[in-house]
């Protein structure tokens, strides 16, 4: 199969030791599971800065004491010749994007010794190592002395507030001794008034089984009614973390999105609760994955899989009202739908599921075994049937790794044995592929061969599902032995999956774009064309965050090329998408239509919009030189005076689409100042809700652009303009600059220039000053929210029904309740629609979305 240029591979210094050893976040970063280190790193960046978690070895926690003599029972005997000191990491799962205080990704790990952290982003401590958020073994070990280790009896509301209510017992002489005591010797050094009762072999060994953890799993974003909140501080959506152990019982804690993000403190609380308890299996949990459905949209359904040591799966159906809104720890929030697979002798290494792309009620579960073999199961979970797709001998060694892609039209497998496989699903039955290892690799010549590699650990899909990511052990004997195999132990490699044949609808393209790029086959084109539009149509969904980076790679690889292929296939998507068209018009008409449908075009889709002729059909131009073009009225000429006439119909495009989106903010704002009397009296006092601001920088902004915006903000900036409450806030028209304390006039939304040229001192030059892409004011000299896509900064953020408008509307009586009680949004930029971020040095590891 033919494809663009390689993706470099990227080396690591340990070695996983587990299957699902990689993880790709929601923000385009990648999480490796190597030896006693998480590795996270940027898959456009394999060199680059890397973010990285320490697992150090820890203090047993305290479970109770027995007698000498019960140290050698059978169960207690896997605990009393336990030696190993330095633990590694056994699982990793990343948050959905939003959990962090950046509005980042959490991450949770879980160590070989049992141990459970969740760590953030280190956004504003510039340093490499990732900050500990929350001990989850911890809450659970003190969650259970409440209760002596019965699992129930204290409500959860009360269990979160205590911070630590671990007993003298173990602060004093017990803090360096072993859980089991098998030295009489030791006993009597403690005080008998410190002493615990002694415990049966068999309680101690479950006690042990309960705290001890062995994989994780973070739930899809799940929303939550606001009527039902916990208490009024809460926010509106949560995820679960499942945290899987050795006594068979799944824990799951229900973190809350925080109320409003920051990029300056450091230290801002993580709300999490303790929601209960499910005894999934009899033996231990190795494997969970989480799906929601949401075909119906009034009650989403929260499944969750699970497989087990004893070979079992197990499907089972969330209790919405008691997951999400109960402040009680309850055993019964999960209904059984159906054990998959019953108890056998091969152990379940790993699962995947996600929902049919043709039948959204069902649900595509892919089983994979410590045989080497592979089962696919159609779930209908609306009727509750489930039907065996087949069972495939698919590997020589346990499965490490299953990942479907293309809305379950591809599938793909690796395993111990290093092989990694793809399957395509035809119907109800399983092909392979061309094998991976005919696809073309990196030809990077300073990293080992990929004949070095001696095992896979796990197998990861990009956002856009265009890459496929997996991490390979080395044979250090193939490695030289005086440089690789000092320090080489793993390495991530990156495989493009775009040009399968998993959904063919377009037609080939034109013979001139085949014959410019004489490597591909002309129906790998066509495939190629088929898979980016179809990712790119998956980002209409507003609930899916805007990182394609792998569809953005894989068209400038195309286009350094020199050819038309990538004008065709963008053309094509704006023909389908913006369009509705599936005739094939000529590229001038199609780009004429947009430009005059913009107010008529969802905000999601002139986000898509933005960014496509940003990073790709004006990749040549970077962002200053766009702005420049946008403050000389689109005098082209004088910014890049050769510039093709496509290029010049890409940037009245884009000009025209960023101006559609900067009317539709500040109509916004002055319908919410005619709806809303208290907002301009005082802001509100309630975190996360929105109210505008800049009001007489968006004044002066429609009054230098009267001859290019419609006549429906015109008439609505002229009541808010004229009337009373407006003449209040006059003052702050008048903006000083940061520096030097100069006025500031209102000059562009972009920039401002400070008036200390006026000055005595010749010698003073004027400050060239930021403004917030959103409220146009001066930007404060303050750390900022900072787009990686068009170079804005913001410090107020703009409000969330902005960016799910289906059009240019003012006038209608839901756009102003609307915009009577917004809320702010994520820190989204208005104009590219991606996740803002603190602007880091370039030493320091920094997310990537396009």
């Amino acid at each position: 199969m033919s494809s663009p240029s390689p993706l470099q591979s990227a080396m690591l210094m340990g070695s996983p030791c587990f299957p699902n050893a990689i993880a790709w976040s929601q923000d385009n970063l990648i999480a490796v599971a190597s030896g006693n280190l998480v590795t996270i790193l940027r898959p456009d960046l394999p060199n680059g800065p890397r973010g990285l978690i320490k697992v150090l070895p820890r203090e047993p926690l305290i479970v109770g004491f027995v007698h000498r003599k019960d140290v050698v029972s059978g169960c207690l005997m896997p605990t009393s010749l336990y030696r190993d000191d330095k633990p590694v990491v056994q699982s990793i799962s990343w948050s959905p994007l939003g959990m962090a205080a950046n509005s980042g990704c959490l991450l949770a790990v879980c160590t070989s010794e049992g141990h459970v952290k969740v760590y953030r982003p280190p956004f504003c401590d510039f340093c490499a190592d990732w900050i500990e958020v929350v001990d989850i073994t911890e809450r659970l070990f003190e969650y259970l002395q409440c209760t002596e280790f019965k699992g129930v009896g204290v409500p959860s509301s009360d269990f979160s507030e205590v911070p630590s209510i671990r007993p003298c017992l173990q602060k004093n002489a017990l803090a360096q001794a072993n859980s089991i005591t098998p030295n009489d010797e030791l006993l009597e050094e403690v005080p008998e008034n410190q002493l615990s009762p002694l415990i049966s072999a068999d309680e101690y060994a479950f006690r042990s089984a309960m705290l001890y953890s062995l994989v994780v799993s973070w739930s899809p974003l799940l929303r939550v009614a606001s009527e039902f909140y916990p208490d009024p501080n809460t926010s509106a959506s949560v995820s679960l973390l499942a945290v899987g152990g050795k006594s068979g019982k799944i824990s799951f804690w229900r973190f809350y999105q925080p109320d409003c993000y920051t990029i300056e403190e450091s230290k801002t609380p993580t709300a999490v609760k303790f929601v209960g308890f499910l005894q999934a299996h009899d033996s231990w949990i190795t494997t969970m994955s989480w799906l929601l459905f949401a075909f119906d949209s009034s009650i989403p359904l929260i499944i969750l899989a699970t497989g087990s040591s004893d070979g079992s799966v197990k499907v089972w159906l969330g209790d919405n009202d008691k997951l999400l809104k109960s402040s009680e720890v309850d055993q019964t929030s999960f209904l059984l739908l159906n054990e998959v697979i019953t108890v056998n002798a091969v152990p379940v290494s790993v699962l995947s599921v996600t929902v049919h792309v043709q039948y959204p009620s069902k649900m595509l579960l892919a089983i994979g075994k410590g045989s080497g073999s592979i089962e696919i199961w159609l779930c209908d979970i609306s009727s509750r049937e489930f039907d065996k797709l087949g069972s495939y001998d698919a590997h020589y060694y346990a499965v490490t790794g299953l990942a479907w892609a293309f809305g379950g039209r591809f599938l793909c497998s690796c395993s111990q044995d290093n092989l990694l496989r793809g399957w395509i699903l035809h119907e109800r039955r399983l092909e392979e592929m061309t094998t991976f290892s005919e696809m073309p690799r990196s030809n990077d010549s300073t990293g080992p061969s990929r004949d070095a590699f001696d095992s896979c650990f796990g197998v990861a899909v990009s956002p856009g599902n265009l890459v496929v990511a997996t991490v390979h052990c080395f044979d250090v004997v193939k490695l030289n032995r005086m440089y690789e195999g000092r320090i080489l132990r793993a390495a991530i490699e990156y495989l493009w999956i775009g040009g399968l044949q998993v959904d063919v609808w377009l037609k080939s393209p034109s013979p001139c774009y085949i014959e410019e790029l004489p490597s591909f086959p002309e129906k790998e084109l066509t495939y190629w064309a088929a898979n980016i539009i179809w990712s790119l149509n998956q980002y209409q969904c507003l609930d899916k965050p805007l990182v394609f980076w792998d569809i953005i790679a894989a068209l400038l690889a195309f286009k350094d090329n020199k050819s038309k292929y990538v004008e065709y296939l963008v053309i094509k998507w704006l023909s389908l998408s913006y369009l509705g068209s599936r005739t094939n018009l000529p590229p001038e008409e199609v780009l004429s239509r947009v430009i005059s449908r913009l107010s008529d075009v969802p905000s999601r889709l002139l986000h898509l919009l933005n960014i496509m002729c940003r990073r790709v059909m004006l990749a040549h131009l970077d962002a200053d030189q766009i702005t420049t073009i946008n403050s000389k009225d689109h005098n082209l000429e004088g910014v890049c005076p050769v510039i093709e006439e496509q290029m010049s119909n890409w940037i009245k495009i884009l000009l025209g689409s960023e101006r559609e989106l900067r009317e539709r903010h500040v109509g916004f704002s002055f319908s919410a100042v005619k709806t809303t009397k208290s907002h301009l009296k005082a802001p509100p006092s309630q975190p996360g809700h929105w109210y505008p601001v800049g009001l007489a920088q968006m004044e002066q902004w429609v009054a230098l652009n009267k001859e290019q915006i419609r006549e429906q903000l015109k008439l609505i900036a002229s009541k808010v303009t004229h009337g009373k409450r407006f003449a209040t806030k006059r003052c702050s028209a008048v903006e000083s600059c940061c520096y030097c304390s100069a006025s500031v006039p209102f000059e562009s939304p972009e920039f401002g220039f400070c008036q200390s040229k006026k000055r005595s001192n010749d010698n003073v030059k004027p400050h060239k000053l930021s403004r917030c892409a959103v409220c146009m004011e001066v930007c404060p000299s303050s750390p900022l929210w900072f787009c990686v896509c068009c170079h804005r900064s913001v410090f107020r953020l703009a409000p969330e029904p902005l960016f799910r408008m289906s059009s240019f509307c003012l006038d209608s009586d839901s756009s102003n309740r609307t915009s009577s009680d917004a809320v702010s949004s994520k820190p989204l930029c208005p104009f590219c629609g991606i996740l803002l971020q603190r602007k880091q040095p370039d030493f320091l590891l920094s997310p990537a979305p396009v």
